[in-house]
Order: C-alpha cells, then sequence, then structure tokens
C-alpha cells in the first residue's frame, strides 16, 4: 500500500449551485446550497485514500462544529488524523458559486488553515516515513517550503499542486519532483498561455510536470522527453470543484504503486472523470473499485 503524507489544508465548502454565476456587482438567484468538507489538502488525501493509499493529514481545524465534521469525513476516507491538530477560532473555509456548465468561481478563507506555519516533530517523522508527500498553497509558504525541503532530504518523491497561484519563494521549486498546475495556473506562474510552452518553461525548475486541460485531457512533460498529450474521458460534468484535486490523490497512489506513467494518467483521468459527474468536493470522490471498473 502507497504511504502518502498530506500537508495541507481542510476547508468546509460552502456551494451554492446557480444557472450563471454572477457578474461583478450583480445578484442572481441560485437552485440549492451545500455544506461539503473540503480543503485542497484533505480533498487530496480522501482522494489517495479512497483510490487504496495509506494516508496521513498534517494540518488543523478550528474548534467550530466544522473542525469535528471535517475530521471525521477524513477518518471515514480512512485517513490518519493524528497530526491534524484543533487550534482555537474557526475552520478554513472555501466559499463556492457553481454554474450549469459544472465550472466553478472559489474563495478561500483560511481560518485554522493560517496557524499551520511549521511542521513539529510529528510532521516531520510522518514525511520522512512516506513514500510521497502532496503539496498544495492553501497552508502558509513557509510550511510549505518546509514540506518540500524536509522531503527532499529525505528522498520523498514530492507533488506540488501550484493553488491558489501565487508568487513561489525562491528555492521552493527546486525541491519539487512533479508539478501539477491546470492550464490557467501554469500560465500565471510562467506568463506563456500555451500549456506546451510553459511545460518547457517549468521543466526548468521541476524534472516532470503535469498540466491538466479540463475536458481535454493532461499534458505531460519530463526533461529530456517530448511533451505528451492525454485525453481525458468524455463525460457532461456536473460539478468541476473536486476534480484537480481528485486527480492529484489518485495520481500519487498509481505512481507509489510504480504504474507507468501513462497508465497512472490514464487511471488518474478515470478518477476525476467520475468526479465531475457528481456534486460536491470530497463527497464526489470515487473508490478504487469504481475508478477500476470505468
Amino acid at each position: 500500500m502507497t504511504a502518502i503524507a498530506v500537508l495541507g489544508s481542510t476547508n468546509m465548502d460552502l456551494v451554492a449551485y446557480v444557472a450563471r454565476a454572477p457578474g461583478r456587482g450583480e445578484t442572481v438567484t441560485g437552485r440549492e446550497f451545500r455544506t461539503v468538507p473540503g480543503g485542497k489538502g484533505a480533498n487530496q488525501a480522501v482522494a489517495a485514500a479512497r483510490a487504496g493509499g495509506d494516508v496521513v493529514m498534517i494540518g488543523a481545524v478550528g474548534t467550530d462544529e466544522y473542525g469535528s465534521a471535517l475530521r471525521t469525513n477524513l477518518e471515514h476516507a480512512g485517513v490518519d488524523t493524528e497530526l491534524l491538530h484543533t487550534v482555537a477560532g474557526p475552520s478554513g473555509t472555501a466559499h463556492i458559486v457553481v454554474d450549469d456548465e459544472g465550472s466553478n468561481a472559489i474563495v478561500v478563507i483560511p481560518g485554522a488553515n493560517g496557524t499551520v506555519t511549521s511542521l513539529g516533530p510529528g510532521g516531520s517523522a510522518a514525511i520522512a516515513a512516506a513514500g510521497l508527500l502532496l503539496l498544495q498553497l492553501e497552508l502558509p509558504l513557509p510550511v510549505v517550503t518546509e514540506g518540500a525541503r524536509t522531503a527532499k532530504a529525505r528522498g520523498v518523491r514530492t507533488i506540488l499542486t501550484p493553488s491558489p497561484v501565487q508568487p513561489l519563494p525562491a528555492g521552493l521549486l527546486d525541491d519539487i519532483d512533479l508539478l501539477v498546475p491546470n492550464e490557467h495556473e501554469a500560465a500565471a506562474l510562467t506568463g506563456c498561455v500555451d500549456p506546451h510552452g510553459a511545460a518547457q518553461i517549468l521543466l526548468r525548475q521541476v524534472p516532470e510536470v503535469v498540466i491538466t486541460l479540463g475536458r481535454k485531457g493532461c499534458l505531460y512533460a519530463a526533461r529530456g522527453g517530448e511533451a505528451v498529450l492525454f485525453p481525458a474521458p468524455e463525460v457532461t460534468a456536473v460539478d468541476t470543484t473536486g476534480a484537480g484535486d481528485t486527480f492529484v490523490g489518485t495520481l500519487a497512489v498509481a505512481l507509489g504503486e510504480g504504474r507507468s506513467v501513462p497508465a497512472a494518467l490514464a487511471w488518474a483521468s478515470s478518477a476525476a472523470a467520475l468526479c465531475v459527474q457528481r456534486p460536491g468536493a470530497s463527497t464526489s470522490m470515487p473508490h478504487r473499485s469504481e475508478i477500476d471498473a470505468a
């Protein structure tokens, strides 16, 4: 079983479903509201656990009712929450609008996630014991950098999802083995809107890149090789909120199991395709048996 450490955020997603997202200064009427456990870190942890990984979550929740619900959701998925600390104050929240095309717009309020500024001995030990480390950018950058540096020193493969996209500290990407941005994040990081061009720029700093392209699939590039476009399964999207995190969590399990890159990307793409056909983030993530059958 693949041992995966996730250093990341836990948020309660407050999701409004609308026919069309409002423009600036505009009010629209929605048709449904849901409260769904999420956060990029927690989502990747749930996705990896459901795909068959042995997952430990490093992060924080608040003392509000969301905190206990977020912890319970992770534990029900089989994620080890011993290093998910409870801190005074509110948990993180994400305020999400999902339109009829399945597209979303998100505002994240960090809450307890903002208190995770260092690993501590437990976090360092958990990373050292893992086969892979998953990182995102919803925690303070100093702890993300520390996590990547710790993994590098211990020979642990590290995957970074650069979301929400932002300027990165000098040297962070030097400690990353695989970078998984979407096409918008790749463009923001490089200034190049062409995914092929963006991938080549990113390869100056990381050995491998997967740029996710939504319904168009994903682009894989590694130093010394040609970039390859892998198509996505054709499905009708209901909600794309958790698709990227499902892809990364499942990909980590596949790579940890020693699958080839093409096989791992195909398996992760199948998981993401199942995810977008259901509403919500963590609640929409498929189990291993479903992915295998897709």
